[in-house]
C-alpha cells in the first residue's frame, strides 16, 4: 500500500476584513511572500505580489485559546444538534438496519482461511480463522483493543503458512500505525512492535519469518497530529528482535517526498517497491531480488510518466496494469532482463471501459472493468486471449476478484446503493459463479430504486448520476434530496451500499451521486481534467448535477442538501462560496478548506500533485479563485455543519476551525452554521459503529431541520 492508495472568485478580506481585492491585478513575477500585518487573530501575508489575510491563523495553533474555542463549538453544536426533534427516531431506525451480519469474502493462506465477520453493531469487525477441518476461532478482536472502540485494526497481513498475523492499529482515527504480531495457533501475542508507521502495509518474506514494511522516523517537531511527514523508508524486520536491529533495504534521502509501497511476489522471489510522489497516480518502479544473497535494488522504471501496478511475474517476466499511452488502462508484460521499452508487450490492449483492477488467478487475468460507472468482469488468458465475460446479479459495484495464481477458483463481491454486499464464488471448471455468502437484512431490497441518469455540465461534459430512493415516490420536486460527491484523487465513487442510505430513503429522502470529474469513472482522462487549474469542472459538474435534480422535479432548492468529506469537503466550500443559492443545506466533512497553506501540514504536501502549491508563482492564481476560506464574503449563507475531528492528521482540523469561524462570521442571514468536532476521531478509517451512526443521525436530522420537515417519531419498520 502506498500513499497515493490511501486521498473560483477572488474574494479576499485583508486589513480590516471588510476590503475585496476581486478586481487586483496579479503578476507571476512579483514573488515577495511576507508577513505585512499581524495581530492576535490575524495576519494578512503577500503572496506572489498579492496581499492575502488569514484571519484567524491563530487556531492552527495549539493554544489555550484555540482549546476554549473548540470547546465553546463543540458544546454550541451539541446543543444546537441535541434539541432537534424525534432525532432518536433516526438513531433507531439506522441501528435497526444495521444490525445484521456481515461477513467478507475469504482469504486462504496455507491449511487456514480468514474473513471479517461483525454480529451486527459491534464496534469493529472481529478476525476469524478456519482451519481445513472446518474449525472456526477468534484471530484478532479489536473490539478488546479499548473500551469506547476508538482503538482500532487499521492492517492486517498474514503470513503465507498461515500461522502468523501482522496487524497494525491506529488509535483515534489517526493515521499513525503501530503493527504487532500474534501467533494463530496459540492465539498469543508476539513481542514485536513496530513504529512510526504511515501508508504502509507488511509483507511477508517467502519462509514466514519476517516482513518487509516502510515507515518515517520520529516527527522532529513533536507534534503527531500536524508535523510534515517526510523520507519514507523501507525496511526488513525479523520476527523476534527489536525493531532498532531492522534492515535498511531502501532509502531516498536526496528525493524527500518520494513514497515506498513494499510487495513481495506471490513466489517470494522478488520485492517489489513501487515509488510514489505524492498522490500522483503515477509511480515509479524499483525491484530486489531475493533469490540472490544482497542483490541490489533495480531501477526498471525510472521515469515518473504513469501508473505502474504490478500483477505478478512468470520468472523474469513482470505484468503490470499501465496507463501509460492508454488512459482506460492496459495490461502489459516486461522481461526484466530485457527492459528497454521497445521489448515491453501490450497482453491486453486499452478499451472503451477503464479498467478498474486486475489480478492473475489459475494463470489467468481477470479484469475488472467500469462500464458507466457499473461494474464488469472479463477472463482472458496470460497472452490476453479474451475466455468469458462473467454473469452479474445485476448492475453495481464490484470487488475483487479475491484470489491466488495457483487456485482454479476466485471470489467477488457484489453490491448497489439498495441491496448490500453479497459474496460469489467463480469456479473456472464450470465458467459459473455461486451463492457463497448473502446477508440477512431487515429491508427488502425490491422496495427501493436506484437508477442511472446522465446529465450535461456547463461546458457540455456528459456526466453520470446514480439516484435512489423508496419505490412509489412522486417526483413533484419536492422531496428531500441528498446529494453526495467527491471528485478527485483518482478515487472513482461506485456504488456502494449503507444501510444509513436506506433510513434516508426510509424517510422519504433521495440519495443521488454524480461521477463528477477528477475521478477515474471514465480513466485518467476523467481524472486529469478535474486537476490543478481544471478544478472548477469538479465544481461545476456538482452544480449541474444539482440543477439537474431540480429541472427533472425531483426536488427543489429548499428541499436540496450537499454534502461531501476529504476533497468532497473541498467541494462543499466551493458550494459555500460560489453557488450558495442551489442548497438549503451544506455539510463539509474533513474538508480541505485553505487551499494556500495544505501543504504545510502531515501529509498535505502530497496533494500538490492533484492540487497545485501556492508556493508555485503560477499556480497561485488558481489555488486563490476558488480557495474556499479566501472566498468567504458577508452573505447570506445556507444552514451549514462543519465536521470535523481532533485526531484527523490527515487533513487536520485547522482546515474546519478557521472555515467554519470565518463562515460565522460573516454570516449575514438567520441560517445555522454550527461545527460538529468529534473526539477521539479521525479522517474517517476506523471509527466504531455507535459513532458512525450516531454521525448519519446528526446529518439527516439536521439537514431535515433544514428543510423544515419535521421528523416521524417512527421511521419504516
Amino acid at each position: 500500500m502506498s500513499l497515493k492508495t490511501i486521498l473560483s472568485k477572488q474574494h479576499l478580506l485583508i486589513a480590516g476584513f471588510g476590503l475585496m481585492l476581486s478586481g487586483c491585478q496579479y503578476n507571476a513575477s512579483q514573488t515577495d511572500d511576507t508577513l505585512t500585518t499581524a495581530s492576535p487573530q490575524g495576519v494578512v501575508e503577500t503572496l506572489h505580489g498579492v496581499q492575502v489575510a488569514d484571519p484567524y491563523r491563530y487556531l492552527e495553533e495549539d493554544t489555550e485559546a484555540t482549546q476554549a474555542w473548540v470547546k465553546q463549538q463543540q458544546q454550541a453544536g451539541h446543543d444546537y444538534l441535541a434539541q432537534l426533534e424525534n432525532k432518536q427516531a433516526i438513531v433507531e431506525r439506522i441501528t435497526e438496519l444495521w444490525n445484521y451480519e456481515k461477513v467478507t469474502a475469504p482469504s486462504e493462506h496455507g491449511d487456514y482461511t480468514f474473513y471479517y465477520r461483525n454480529d451486527g453493531l459491534q464496534a469493529q469487525s472481529v478476525l476469524y480463522v478456519k482451519d481445513k477441518q472446518g474449525q472456526e476461532k477468534v484471530a484478532l478482536d479489536p473490539n478488546g483493543f479499548s473500551t469506547d472502540g476508538t482503538v482500532a485494526l487499521s492492517g492486517v497481513s498474514v503470513s503465507g503458512d498461515g500461522k502468523t498475523i501482522a496487524y497494525g492499529v491506529s488509535k483515534s482515527g489517526s493515521d499513525w500505525q503501530q503493527w504487532q504480531f500474534i501467533d494463530v495457533i496459540s492465539g498469543k501475542k508476539l513481542v514485536d512492535e513496530l513504529n512510526w508507521i504511515k501508508f504502509s502495509s507488511a509483507q511477508w518474506s517467502k519462509d514466514n519469518q519476517g516482513v518487509y514494511y516502510s515507515r518515517y522516523d520520529a516527527p522532529a517537531g513533536g507534534n503527531l497530529l500536524a508535523d510534515v511527514n517526510f523520507n519514507q523508508k523501507v525496511y526488513y524486520h525479523k520476527l523476534g528482535t527489536d525493531q532498532s536491529q531492522d534492515v535498511l533495504i531502501y532509502e531516498r534521502p536526496q528525493n524527500k517526498d518520494w513514497g515506498f509501497g513494499a510487495e513481495v511476489s506471490e513466489q517470494g522471489d522478488y520485492l517489489l517497491i513501487s515509488i510514489s510522489q505524492g498522490t500522483d497516480s503515477r509511480n515509479r518502479f524499483f525491484y530486489k531480488s531475493l533469490t540472490e544473497q544482497n542483490a541490489p535494488v533495480v531501477e526498471l522504471i525510472v521515469e515518473l510518466e504513469a501508473e505502474y501496478s504490478f500483477l505478478g511475474n512468470d520468472k523474469s517476466v513482470f505484468y503490470f496494469k499501465t496507463d501509460l499511452d492508454a488512459p482506460n488502462g492496459k495490461v502489459i508484460a516486461i522481461d526484466v532482463n530485457r527492459p528497454a521499452k521497445t521489448h515491453w508487450k501490450t497482453v491486453i490492449a486499452e478499451s472503451s471501459d477503464p479498467i478498474a483492477s486486475v489480478a492473475i488467478i489459475n494463470d489467468h487475468l481477470v479484469v475488472s472493468y467500469l462500464h458507466d460507472v457499473l461494474g464488469q468482469l472479463s477472463i482472458f488468458s496470460m497472452d490476453g486471449v479474451k475466455r468469458q465475460d462473467v454473469d452479474l446479479p445485476g448492475k453495481g459495484k464490484i470487488a475483487g476478484p479475491y484470489g491466488k495464481r495457483s487456485k482454479d477458483y476466485f471470489y467477488y463481491t457484489f453490491n448497489s446503493y439498495v441491496q448490500p454486499q453479497t459474496t460469489y464464488k467463480f469456479d473456472f471448471k464450470t465458467g459459473q459463479s455461486s451463492l457463497y455468502a448473502k446477508p440477512k437484512v431487515s429491508f427488502n431490497p425490491n422496495d427501493y430504486v436506484s437508477e442511472q441518469v446522465f446529465y450535461n455540465s456547463k461546458d457540455g461534459t456528459r456526466v453520470p448520476m446514480m439516484v435512489s430512493y423508496k419505490k412509489g415516490l412522486t417526483l413533484d420536486g419536492n422531496n428531500p434530496t441528498l446529494l453526495y460527491a467527491y471528485g478527485g484523487f483518482s478515487i472513482s465513487l461506485t456504488p456502494r451500499f449503507s444501510p444509513a442510505n436506506i433510513a434516508w430513503m426510509d424517510m422519504g429522502g433521495i440519495y443521488a451521486v454524480p461521477n463528477l470529474r477528477g475521478g477515474a469513472e471514465y480513466g485518467e482522462s476523467w481524472h486529469q481534467a478535474g486537476m490543478f487549474d481544471k478544478k472548477q469542472n469538479v465544481f461545476d459538474d456538482y452544480y449541474a448535477a444539482a440543477q439537474y435534480l431540480i429541472d427533472n422535479h425531483y426536488t427543489n432548492s429548499t428541499k436540496l442538501g450537499a454534502y461531501g468529506r476529504s476533497n468532497g469537503g473541498l467541494l462543499m466550500g466551493a458550494v459555500l462560496t460560489q453557488r450558495p443559492d442551489l442548497f438549503a443545506a451544506v455539510l463539509p466533512a474533513v474538508g480541505v478548506l485553505d487551499m494556500l497553506r495544505f501543504h504545510k501540514f502531515t501529509i498535505g504536501w502530497a496533494w500538490t500533485s492533484e492540487y497545485g502549491s501556492a508556493d508555485v508563482a503560477e499556480q497561485f492564481p488558481a489555488l486563490l479563485a476558488y480557495s474556499p476560506y479566501h472566498n468567504i464574503t458577508e452573505r447570506e449563507y445556507p444552514a451549514t455543519m462543519v465536521m470535523t475531528a481532533d485526531h484527523d492528521d490527515r487533513v487536520v482540523p485547522l482546515h474546519s476551525f478557521k472555515f467554519g469561524a470565518l463562515l460565522q462570521d460573516r454570516q449575514t442571514g438567520d441560517a445555522p452554521i454550527i461545527m460538529r468536532i468529534e473526539s477521539k476521531a479521525g479522517h474517517g478509517a476506523g471509527k466504531p459503529t455507535a459513532m458512525k451512526i450516531d454521525e448519519f443521525a446528526d446529518i439527516y436530522s439536521f439537514l431535515w431541520h433544514s428543510f423544515g420537515l419535521t421528523i416521524p417519531a417512527k421511521i419504516g419498520g
